[in-house]
């Protein structure tokens, strides 16, 4: 981010390894996401790449994210999607036989009744529950899986499209997208 967007970052993880590297691009704390350092509105932008379904209190961590926003402030939110029926195959740095592993412990963990992340699966949310997670919090809320794919997958624009059609993209797309925007009028 603060190469693309040219912007100063301030990274956060309850894990104090950071890969050194990154250190010259942002500014990289150890922090808990439920109870953020910061002051209020000190970010124009807050960005949660697959990180909330790993943090047990994310009501705490979605209030702590709109707090330190600015007013008209905006947060990005990823998360696995819950209802995809595979998922990893674009993972980086990751073999396919790893790949197959995770998403066997997936199905073992579904059969199981136990694809959640309250029992350490790495299950995500489904659109409609994190939707509704974040219309708790968030005065503006909307979907950008869609737009999201279309640009990490121009040449597949089609395949995205069909998939949108009848909703099959829920259990298709491995991943969930959305934008929040704490409003100016009532914050």
């Amino acid at each position: 981010m603060a190469r693309v967007l040219k912007a100063t970052v301030i990274g956060i993880d309850n894990n104090a390894v950071f890969d050194p590297s990154a250190g010259s691009w942002a500014d990289l704390r150890y922090g808990d996401a439920t109870a953020l350092e910061f002051p209020d509105g000190s970010f124009d932008l807050v960005y949660s790449y697959h990180v909330l379904e790993h943090i047990p209190q994310w009501q705490k961590a979605l209030s702590e994210m709109r707090r330190v926003l600015k007013p008209g402030g905006w947060c990005f939110i990823g998360t696995p999607n819950r209802s995809r029926l595979v998922g990893y195959l674009g993972a980086e740095h990751t073999g396919m036989r790893q790949k197959l592993t995770w998403n066997y412990d997936d199905w073992r963990a579904r059969l199981r009744g136990r694809f959640r992340n309250e029992h350490g699966a790495h299950a995500g949310f489904s659109e409609p529950e994190l939707a509704n997670m974040l219309r708790g919090v968030f005065p503006f809320v909307t979907s950008i899986t869609r737009s999201y794919y279309h640009e990490l997958y121009p040449e597949f624009r089609w395949v995205v499209e069909t998939l949108w059609v009848g909703r099959a993209y829920r259990l298709v797309m491995p991943a969930i997208y959305f934008l929040c925007r704490k409003t100016v009028e009532t914050g």
